[in-house]
């Protein structure tokens, strides 16, 4: 045999005893040395014998090597992690709380795109096409308005404008509790108990809350004799029963109440059981009355040191003093708000209303200017009532049958008295 076949065998036999890693790697080899067999065949076409020994001992190494590799223990294969999706479960939407309280917020407290419920006025929503027009009031303003078949409207008279402008100051709000107003005098026949019973009647008729004058006169007071209907019961009975007062209805039965709803509480018509009432008796009837009325007027006795009068000042949120229009008169008035200066009560005269009572016809003998002009100094309004002849019989007195003029200055007393509460007081 040629020197070179030896040569190709021992390359063969090399090969072979290489240990194939994996069954491609021997087709590898395989491949390898059948294309070096078929290189070798290609220049040795001539020793046909030996190729066909070539072959076999190539076909004797692949059948060792595939058996090799069986005998090999084989790695697991890895194990590789596939995700796997899971289930979606449906979040149930967590129950949203509503703010269901109704005291409220402002509108500065709401997001900017939501609105509240006091954005929908009439202003607003109703469609000037379709409201009525209001007749205005005055003589050429209503009398244009018709003419015009109410094309026209100039508006109301200057006249009712101040009229209405009045009614509104009277029926300002009072927030807080119960306001006790005493009308006080140190001379008796001024009008005292007749400014206490306009002021009362004034208030009622243009406010929409509750009046009382409460007579606590030691005296044999007449308050309940300036309204036309009366109930027979007294402040005493109200002391009487105060502990068993449960309602309005049970004290409706003891005020008496006229046609402008103003409520009175009257006095005892005997001057020796009147005279036993003091403040203990008026502190309680001054506790139940202020369960059910916003404004409680007092009609104090002659003088400022009987005996309720304590009492009376105590739980005063504002004063009322009635002066006459004549020299003796407005000086015990003046003297009468020294008085309560000197006694803690500054700040309550400051804030206080001075009426000057006209009680007999005619022109006064004193120059009523130059009295308004001293107590304006002192006070913080001071009006005048005119002298009024229905009023001066001493009959009943009739709201809306009493003088114009009257009537007009009872309503600037109820709208300064009101302006007056409105002014937090300072202890």
């Amino acid at each position: 045999m040629p020197l070179h076949t030896d040569t190709a065998e021992a390359e063969i036999i090399d090969d072979v005893d290489e240990t194939p890693v994996d069954a491609e790697h021997a087709t590898h080899v395989y491949d390898t040395h059948a294309n070096d067999t078929h290189a070798y065949d290609t220049h040795a076409n001539d020793t046909d014998t030996h190729d066909a020994d070539i072959e076999d001992a190539v076909e004797e190494a692949r059948e060792d090597a595939v058996a090799d590799r069986e005998d090999e223990p084989t790695a697991p294969a890895e194990r590789v992690a596939v995700p796997v999706a899971q289930p979606v479960r449906a979040v149930e939407p967590s129950p949203v709380a509503f703010d269901v309280t109704l005291a409220s917020k402002r509108l500065g407290e709401l997001e900017v795109s939501r609105e509240g419920a006091d954005v929908l006025t009439a202003d607003r929503l109703l469609d000037p096409h379709h409201v009525a027009k209001v007749e205005p009031e005055g003589f050429w303003q209503s009398a244009l308005y018709r003419a015009s078949g109410t094309l026209i409207n100039l508006g109301d008279s200057k006249k009712a404008r101040e009229r209405k402008e009045l009614s509104r100051r009277i029926a300002a709000p009072l927030p807080g509790g119960a306001r006790f107003v005493p009308v006080l005098s140190r001379k008796g026949g001024v009008g005292k108990t007749t400014v206490t019973t306009l002021l009362g009647m004034a208030l009622a008729d243009a406010r929409d809350d509750r009046v009382v004058a409460v007579d606590a006169n030691p005296d044999r007071g007449t308050l309940a004799e300036r309204i036309a209907r009366t109930s027979g019961k007294t402040i005493r009975d109200l002391v009487r029963i105060k502990d068993e007062v449960v309602g309005y209805n049970d004290l409706s039965t003891i005020v008496a109440r006229d046609e402008t709803r103003l409520d009175v509480l009257a006095s005892d018509a005997d001057p020796r059981v009147s005279e036993a009432f003091g403040d203990d008796d008026y502190r309680a009837a001054a506790e139940v009355a202020a369960h059910y009325y916003s404004v409680v007027l007092t009609d104090t006795g002659t003088g400022i040191v009987h005996s309720v009068m304590s009492a009376t000042l105590e739980r005063a949120d504002s004063l009322v003093v009635v002066a006459g229009l004549s020299i003796d008169e407005a000086r015990l008035a003046s003297e009468t708000l020294t008085w309560l200066e000197t006694n803690g009560y500054g700040d309550r005269v400051r804030n206080a209303v001075v009426v000057l009572n006209t009680t007999r016809p005619g022109s006064p003998l004193v120059r009523a200017d130059e009295v308004e002009a001293h107590f304006r100094t002192r006070v913080r309004s001071v009006i005048r009532m005119p002298y009024d002849s229905h009023i001066a019989s001493g009959a009943a007195i009739g709201f809306h049958e009493i003088h114009p003029a009257t009537r007009e200055a009872a309503r600037q007393l109820a709208a300064a008295v009101v302006e007056s509460l409105r002014v937090p007081a300072t202890v």
